[in-house]
């Protein structure tokens, strides 16, 4: 009894830490998550103790585990101006699909991060990598600027917003799909973009701040390659997503746990995570092309 008791205060802590990290970071997360009542400081996250739990949860080895040495020089691709956002892009010109690749908190900068450009345009995509940080990327050395106050600058509402011109651009230039893979932070940026049919298809890696509405209200076919062990999307809110999108006859949904994984592995893997890693970019690859080819 006590061990089922735990496991029971457990799943509410962690799907409720979930809902508060949207509830503090998005203005559009309209409600929780159904859970019972709970004496825990996480239901208030604007609460100084909720606070505490938030910054704990983000601030923690997941979220920020394994950085990137950031390089504005690599990749096969180039950066040039997109609206007002410096962006990476690379991939045929000519070609009339386009894939947005959105970032984690550490940037379009990192490595591992423009190799997964480089891949995705190698499927015939032309893949556009925008700068939402404008060179103000997560800097986990940093006291004076812990992650609770970055996230306070760059919100992923205002990264919904500079996505719309982008996707405009994109289509005055003769782009006629678009899909959206998002990572962490840019995950919830993809779920917005597929609740208003701004694109095709919808790709998010190990996600942050995606709540169970957000999940309800998408409109186009959505893939969730998620991580075993996520303090911020954790197992039991995962699942709620994988039932979710199999009651949505309309939307074709996919979800995928990959085991002995945790937050931010597809962008930040070690040794031991990269045949992991590399699945889920192939994953994420075959979704687009079944759906925006």
């Amino acid at each position: 009894m006590e061990a089922l008791l735990e496991w029971n205060r457990s799943t509410f802590v962690n799907v409720s830490l979930a809902a508060s990290l949207a509830l503090f970071f998005s203005s559009s997360f309209s409600s929780y998550i159904s859970t019972s009542a709970s004496p825990s400081p996480l239901v208030n996250c604007r609460s100084s103790e909720g606070r505490k739990f938030l910054f704990k949860a983000m601030s923690g080895p997941q979220c920020c585990e394994n950085p990137p040495t950031l390089d504005p020089s690599c990749g096969a691709g180039h950066v040039e101006q997109l609206c007002g956002l410096n962006t990476y892009i690379v991939g045929s010109q000519d070609s009339k699909l386009a894939i947005l690749l959105l970032s984690d908190i550490f940037g379009y900068e990192a490595p591992n991060f423009r190799k997964i450009a480089d891949k995705v345009a190698a499927a015939g995509f032309y893949v556009v990598v925008p700068d939402y940080f404008n060179g103000d990327t997560f800097v986990l050395d940093n006291p004076e600027r812990p992650l609770m106050v970055w996230m306070k600058d760059h919100g992923t509402d205002k990264g919904f917003e500079d996505t719309k011109p982008i996707i405009q651009a994109l289509k005055s230039k003769g782009i006629s799909k678009i899909g959206a893979a998002g990572f962490c932070w840019g995950a919830k940026v993809a779920t917005e973009l597929a609740k208003c049919e701004l694109i095709q298809a919808a790709v998010m890696l190990h996600p942050a701040f995606v709540t169970l509405d957000d999940i309800k209200g998408v409109k186009v076919p959505t893939a969730v390659l998620a991580a075993e062990n996520d303090h911020l999307t954790p197992l039991e809110l995962v699942k709620q997503f994988e039932e979710e999108l199999a009651a949505k006859p309309e939307v074709d949904g996919f979800v995928k746990i990959y085991p002995k994984t945790s937050h931010g592995w597809t962008t930040r893997y070690k040794a031991e995570d990269e045949a992991a890693a590399m699945e889920a970019h192939s994953d994420m690859i075959q979704w687009v092309v079944k759906y925006v080819k």
